[in-house]
């Protein structure tokens, strides 16, 4: 295993990793097959649905347990499970390309881990290859597959960046993020007009004023 300014690497196979920095998991998190999690919190959620008073014979709450059961599986945290993790494809970056590429407005929905509601927002992403450059629609598939788990944004930035940095073997990468988080929206103080901005630059991200403003500054940021 090699190591980039600290971050691990692996050398065989580049789609074969998760980012450093990790959501607090037990260790036996996977011992439990997806349709038995989906059976048990079927059983979770209509016990919420009975002691919150609500007739769970209706025709529209009938089947509400078993949706959210499945939606927290197999959709809106499913990148809880390496399993899901999409496959990248990077390539030699035969042209030589040395400069910023930067990819703007990448949307996502993550949930927040406090509350269980989600964040919504876009994030920036630039990095300067060295042997690898990445398909764009890959970068999209990572910013996903961390969102969808329960997050905070602090460490969903952290995340996005250090993969991008194992899988392309570069220390210059430079991610931004803006969202609304609906635990501040929708409960608590109840502020509809507030964002949360985190970032992460590294490499010679750190110092490109340009592209830090540019990260920082751009439509949806």
């Amino acid at each position: 295993m090699e190591k980039l300014n600290g971050v691990a690497t692996i050398a065989k196979d580049i789609n074969n990793h998760h980012a450093v920095v990790s959501n607090p998991l037990r260790d036996d998190a996977f011992d439990v097959e997806d349709h038995i999690k989906i059976e048990l919190i079927t059983k979770k959620v209509a016990e919420i649905i009975n002691i919150l008073g609500l007739d769970p014979t209706n025709d529209s709450v009938r089947e509400t347990p078993d949706r959210v059961a499945r939606m927290y599986v197999n959709e809106v945290f499913r990148g809880i499970n390496p399993k899901n993790k999409p496959k990248i494809t990077v390539f030699k970056n035969e042209y030589n390309y040395k400069t910023p590429l930067v990819e703007l407005n990448i949307p996502f929905t993550s949930f927040c881990e406090h509350h269980l509601i989600p964040i919504q927002g876009f994030a920036n992403v630039a990095y300067i290859p060295k042997e690898f450059v990445i398909g764009l629609s890959k970068i999209h598939r990572l910013v996903d597959f961390y969102a969808k788990r329960p997050q905070v944004q602090e460490r969903l930035t952290m995340q996005i960046a250090q993969e991008l940095q194992i899988t392309l073997r570069s220390e210059d990468v430079g991610v931004v993020l803006k969202a609304t988080h609906s635990c501040i929206s929708c409960r608590g103080v109840e502020d509809l007009g507030s964002a949360t901005v985190s970032s992460v630059f590294k490499g010679q991200l750190k110092e490109n004023n340009a592209i830090m403003s540019l990260l920082l500054q751009a439509n949806g940021i």
